[in-house]
């Protein structure tokens, strides 16, 4: 993927040098003609065209700002309750997921939405631990967020 987008960034300088004018309409031509180059000849490189993996990638930020407006309101509305009835509590979370990469990224996911930190895997990496707040109520919603962000990186890292 990488080497068919820094393709793609050469031939929109590239037509930003032919045309002897470096501005951004100018740029973001070259960047849809080199596009169309690369989509026409993606048959001769190794990895699929990139612009699907970009699309999941941004699939899967879209996904991370739902969770974390989400859990932000959760967290929100638990704090402003005049008496806590939350409690806290360590949560498993089964994964599918393989790779240091993969295990990273929703490890931090999960940490940087609000009211969720992740502890630490299990020996066998098949299992998160997740202290959660609210636990009875959170639990549901720390399950459908990693469920969320597991598919959608296995989208991207694995295609």
């Amino acid at each position: 993927m990488s080497i068919q987008l820094w393709l793609n960034f050469f031939i929109a300088f590239l037509w930003m040098q032919m045309k002897d004018e470096w501005s951004t309409l100018n740029f973001f031509s070259g960047y849809l003609v080199g596009m169309g180059l690369i989509f026409m000849f993606r048959r001769f490189f190794a990895q699929p065209f990139y612009l699907g993996k970009l699309w999941s990638a941004f699939k899967l930020f879209l996904i991370f700002v739902r969770e974390l407006v989400l859990s932000g309101i959760f967290v929100i509305q638990q704090t402003l309750k005049p008496e806590p009835t939350y409690k806290v509590g360590i949560v498993p979370l089964k994964t599918k997921l393989e790779s240091d990469v993969e295990l990273t990224l929703i490890s931090l996911m999960i940490t940087l939405t609000p009211g969720s930190v992740v502890l630490g895997i299990s020996p066998d990496r098949t299992t998160l631990y997740v202290h959660a707040m609210g636990v009875p109520d959170a639990t549901y919603g720390v399950m459908r967020a990693g469920d969320a962000f597991e598919a959608a990186i296995m989208e991207v890292t694995r295609g």
